[in-house]
């Protein structure tokens, strides 16, 4: 093949590349890094319109967060007996979100999965900030959130101390505990590319900035190795975080007595659902931004692909989740469990469920089909229907548990109110704020995991192409 057409195949990989043919480390590098360094006036009009819309929706979380504080949660929705509303519903759906960014960092590193290397460093932010999200809720849940500190176990001349026993201080744990690890962990694998950025700023602001943020970084032997061990620990660290946080988090429902919470199903059946939403949110974000930012070379079709398979067989294990929530409720023989589950699928938010077995079960089931996952268009609008279905799911296990349980004279109904609305849409918005600034001002892409990747193949793509250097040949 000509050099003429490996350069057209730039614009086109393929659905099998992992990084365009016709890439070096110079244009990998140039391409990432252009993103960031580029002037602002030509930052291109859909992130400009992507952010006054994100900054708009925030809105409804400044507005929804001020009234809470001033009249109490309840301008909320919830009345007995459904004391969790909204609030725990966007806590655990936040969560989730954040799980795909660990198990793409840390997991598929371990693994050595070489197509991690153009999504990983995207996903770890999502991770982040979707965890910021999420650590919000608890707090305005629990009516008086500048007495939060009190579920943190400090030095107290009262001896007031946290309970052990409650899930909520199971959550501050498990919550803290996994944005750490992802913070630092995220933060180390941009080191050696800010380091990349501070040698191609031409600005002295950028210059200072990026150099302080690289922390000396000089790309030296003992820099590499001390990195490289550093990483594979954290590496170590993180992989089991992604099957303990959302595991803690559902035993805020299975460790009470309540049907349809008192289930033993539920830590694995948590941690599955949280990963098939976060990957639906990674194509949800590196859809737009692949395009926005001329990407395609960089973030393939195989990248998308990959994920759609993983998103299918996470939701194959939610389905099967499903499927024996309905066989364990019939088999126990416990006429509260089988109400509970006749309650979902034919009470008065029998339409909720039914949404949520269409777009978590029905739906991906294209994802069997190779022309859905090989089209850009599509993927992303199955990415965005099982974004609703995980929301759906959540909804249904915690209000559909709460509203109807042992005694018919407690029974009732929960209608969310605007400012439900205006916190969900705001923390929506705050989310996409935080993301769009992020692919703006630093590497969305791992350059130097990149660069690494494209060392390993390129002889053999070239050998592939008849363009290797033969014995004796020159240049």
């Amino acid at each position: 093949m000509k050099i003429e057409e490996l350069e057209q195949r730039a614009i086109d990989p393929g659905p099998d590349k992992i990084i365009a043919p016709g890439f070096n480390n110079a244009t990998v590098t140039d391409k990432i890094a252009g993103v960031v360094l580029q002037p602002i006036q030509k930052t291109p009009r859909q992130w400009w319109i992507t952010l006054l819309i994100a900054f708009m929706m925030l809105q409804g979380l400044v507005a929804g967060s001020f009234w809470l504080f001033y009249k109490g949660v309840g301008v909320w929705g919830i009345v007995i007996p459904i004391a969790w509303g909204y609030a725990i519903v966007n806590f655990v759906w936040w969560i989730g979100i954040g799980h795909a960014g660990t198990l793409i960092s840390a997991i598929l590193l371990l693994l050595k999965q070489d197509w991690r290397t153009s999504i990983n460093r995207f996903s770890e932010a999502m991770t982040l900030f979707a965890v910021a999200q999420a650590g919000m809720f608890p707090i305005l849940h629990m009516g008086r959130p500048w007495l939060g500190y009190w579920l943190i176990p400090y030095p107290s001349s009262m001896w007031l101390w946290p309970q052990p026993r409650s899930p909520l201080v199971w959550d501050v744990f498990a919550v803290t505990t996994y944005l750490t690890v992802s913070l630092i962990f995220w933060f180390i694998g941009l080191i050696p590319d800010l380091a990349s950025m501070r040698d191609r700023a031409k600005k002295k602001w950028q210059q200072l900035t990026f150099g302080m943020l690289a922390m000396g970084w000089r790309g030296s032997a003992k820099h590499w190795s001390r990195y490289q061990m550093a990483y594979l620990l954290l590496g170590g660290l993180a992989t089991p975080l992604v099957v303990s946080v959302h595991t803690v988090v559902s035993f805020d429902f299975s460790i009470s007595l309540l049907p349809g919470w008192h289930t033993t199903i539920f830590p694995p059946y948590f941690v599955a659902g949280a990963i098939y939403s976060g990957f639906a949110m990674v194509l949800t974000l590196a859809i737009p931004t692949r395009k926005w930012f001329h990407l395609e070379d960089l973030i393939t079709m195989r990248h998308l692909d990959a994920m759609g398979k993983l998103m299918l067989g996470t939701g194959l294990i939610v389905a099967y989740g499903y499927m024996m929530e309905a066989f364990m409720s019939w088999y126990s023989g416990n006429p509260h469990e089988m109400f509970m589950y006749m309650n979902r699928a034919t009470g008065p938010y029998r339409f909720f469920f039914w949404m949520l077995i269409l777009c978590n079960i029905l739906i991906p089931q294209s994802l069997w089909s190779r022309k859905v996952r090989q089209n850009v268009p599509r993927l992303f609008i199955v990415s965005i229907v099982v974004n609703i279905g995980m929301w759906l799911e959540r909804f249904i296990i915690v209000i559909t548990s709460l509203h109807r349980d042992f005694l018919p004279s407690s029974w009732g109904m929960y209608y969310p109110t605007m400012w439900d609305w205006a916190v969900l849409t705001g923390t929506i918005g705050f989310f996409l704020l935080l993301m769009t600034l992020f692919v703006r001002v630093l590497p969305s892409i791992s350059i130097f995991e990149v660069r690494e990747v494209l060392h390993h193949l390129a002889p053999h793509t070239l050998e592939d192409e008849g363009l290797a250097p033969q014995p004796g040949g020159g240049d």
